[in-house]
């Protein structure tokens, strides 16, 4: 299927592939070493991605972009029965100018699948559902991060940073950015919308109500934070995608390998 029939064609997801209709699929992608740069299928790209990826000033961070959006293509793809370069992505209406700049979303599918990227230092997290979703991964903040930012925080959020120490502080920040970009993105509105709008400090039943926040195992060197419309998925997924995966000849399996990552209730 060319990429122009594919956009004027809705999909249809292979039921078997698609995660539960309570069921949260997250995929946690490593950068490769910048040797085996070469050797990414750029080729699934659009010409935007290609640029974009081009554009960063440090080559890792475009080895970052453009394997998070290798990955992005492939999952996707699996999970609707396509290639990765045909793959329909869209915007939704922005959610404060009803312009087509709001969630990046799959053409129509039927029946619908919501997902969301992120990418940070190295590290990509792509989250897939049934309902919608947003997905953040950031490096953990230094002491400089936390200063700057945290008088962009909820009040609520500001007071529990106040009360800890120094390390603590940096580990309570880093959780609680990471849930707040989540739930921005799965809102539409990016950082549009005034940071200090939303609690989404340690005390769960103050957050937005009607969503769920997850805190999501991402290594040693990284905070990753899911939020989800509706209550907590009953079942979660969560996986690193081999690196062998983004290659030239590379193919995703979506079927559970061994033992997954287990993402937490965060604040419960």
């Amino acid at each position: 299927m060319t990429g122009r029939a594919a956009l004027l064609a809705e999909p249809e997801p292979r039921a078997d592939a698609l995660p539960a209709q309570d069921g949260l699929d997250v995929w946690l992608v490593r950068r490769p070493h910048p040797d085996r740069a070469a050797d990414l299928e750029m080729d699934e790209l659009s010409e935007a991605e290609r640029k974009r990826a081009a554009t960063f000033v440090r080559p890792t961070d475009g080895i970052t972009y453009a394997s998070a959006h290798i990955a992005l293509r492939r999952l996707l793809g699996a999970y609707l029965g396509m290639a990765a370069a045909d793959v329909p992505f869209v915007r939704e209406p922005c959610p404060g100018c009803r312009e087509p700049h709001g969630r990046p979303a799959v053409t129509h599918p039927d029946p619908p699948l919501h997902f969301s990227l992120a990418h940070s230092h190295g590290m990509a997290a792509i989250a897939v559902s049934k309902t919608v979703v947003g997905i953040d991964v950031e490096r953990l903040p230094r002491d400089e991060t936390v200063e700057v930012c945290t008088p962009a925080l909820h009040p609520g959020e500001r007071r529990e940073l106040e009360d800890a120490g120094t390390e603590e502080r940096r580990e309570i920040f880093g959780r609680v950015w990471t849930r707040k970009e989540a739930y921005l993105k799965a809102l539409g509105t990016g950082l549009s919308r005034d940071p200090a709008e939303d609690y989404l400090g340690a005390e769960a039943h103050r957050r937005p109500a009607g969503w769920t926040l997850l805190d999501i195992p991402a290594g040693p060197r990284h905070n990753a934070a899911v939020a989800v419309l509706g209550d907590r998925p009953g079942h979660i997924t969560v996986r690193r995608l081999p690196g062998e995966a983004l290659y030239a000849g590379g193919t995703v399996d979506l079927r559970p390998q061994g033992a997954a990552d287990h993402a937490t209730d965060s604040g419960a």
